[in-house]
């Protein structure tokens, strides 16, 4: 493993002032973008990387900010002589629009109303995330991607930049990704919505004004989606059936140990997270069919597209299992788009995209070095 570390994060916000009209017909006048770099953009500006989040991702992708031991939550990625080198890459990442990492979100101050936005902070869709996404780009003065890499929601926004701004892309990494979500994994984002709207304290997502916050609510949801992201391998090979304690108590507080994480993983969640942005990205999660968005038009769209893709999926993977990520590669192959495939056998789970993991590093190095070396 490399320990390498990045040694300069550069944290910005960018002061979007051109208004944004949303897929909801609804219109944000003006947004901040909490957003972080890594390495430098040459004098070609060709070496430009935007990196996109999932769910409950954030800007910080990589490196350690001085003073505090928590890395980026894809270090191990995203580093000098890692797979994403920011030695030879100019690395970007933002928080998205609906963030609550100082990105304009639900917890921020509605410039017409001067009070928080709460509730009324408008449904945002991948749609929007990558329009606001090319506003940054312009703001940077980047004149193309050279690699736009994502996983799961991430993997998502990657693949849409391909169909809003195809020419705009040289490459794109879509990894443990899917064309639109299941049934399944709408009930599961509606469960979670649910347990949050339950919540004595959600106050119809007004919370903050009150003072008080659906943290049991958004506890659960996360314990939910936690269980929806490892696979039954890696929680056998974690807790098994291991006990709390030496022996059964017959109640019904924890006894197990998988039972104790769990908890342990709501109670830290709500440290750090917003409840109406978790609505608000399991929303943008269920909304996302850009095949049925698009019709017939999706064919021009890839058409256009120049982008080198690369897709990948992992084996345990049963949220967003391989036979969704060859959904993608079937769109891809059908417009004879230039395409490669990896299916990397990991028991990680949804997770797996975000572990360490010699086959898929040596992908993700080997598709990289590619393009670096002008194949």
């Amino acid at each position: 493993m490399n320990n390498k570390s990045i040694e300069k994060i550069t944290t910005n916000i960018a002061k979007i002032r051109t208004p944004l009209r949303l897929v909801s017909g609804k219109t944000l006048p003006q947004y901040d973008l909490k957003y972080e770099t890594y390495g430098e953009l040459n004098e070609n500006k060709d070496n430009a990387v935007l990196i996109c989040h999932a769910l409950s991702g954030n800007h910080h992708a990589a490196g350690k900010y001085q003073g505090d031991d928590k890395v980026g939550w894809w270090d191990n990625m995203i580093g000098p002589e890692k797979p994403i080198d920011t030695n030879k890459q100019f690395v970007v990442c933002l928080n998205n629009l609906g963030g609550c990492h100082g990105t304009t979100g639900p917890t921020s101050i509605n410039p017409e109303t001067n009070k928080v936005y709460g509730s009324d902070f408008p449904i945002i869709t991948v749609n929007d995330w990558v329009n606001s996404q090319k506003e940054l780009m312009d703001y940077l003065d980047i004149p193309y991607w050279q690699f736009i890499v994502g996983g799961s929601l991430g993997g998502m926004q990657a693949f849409e930049w391909t169909l809003q701004f195809p020419l705009l892309v040289k490459n794109c990494i879509v990894i443990a990704a899917a064309p639109k979500l299941t049934a399944q994994n709408i009930a599961f984002n509606e469960i979670a919505r649910q347990a949050i709207m339950k919540d004595p304290n959600w106050h119809d997502g007004n919370y903050l004004s009150k003072g008080v916050f659906p943290n049991h609510g958004l506890a659960l949801a996360r314990m939910l989606g936690h269980i929806t992201y490892l696979s039954d391998a890696s929680m056998k090979e974690k807790f098994g059936r291991d006990l709390k304690k030496s022996k059964l108590n017959f109640n019904y507080e924890v006894e197990f140990q998988i039972e104790s994480y769990l908890r342990y993983q709501g109670e830290k969640f709500v440290t750090g997270f917003d409840a109406n942005t978790y609505m608000l990205m399991t929303k943008t999660l269920d909304y996302y069919d850009p095949i049925k968005d698009l019709s017939k038009s999706i064919k021009d769209r890839l058409g256009d597209s120049k982008s080198k893709y690369l897709i990948i999926s992992f084996t345990s993977d049963w949220r967003f299992p391989p036979i969704r990520s060859k959904e993608i590669v079937k769109i891809l192959l059908d417009n004879e788009n230039n395409v490669s495939y990896s299916e990397i056998t990991a028991d990680g789970g949804h997770d797996a995209f975000l572990m360490e993991n010699k086959d898929y590093f040596d992908v993700m190095r080997s598709f990289i070095k590619e393009v670096d070396d002008g194949f």
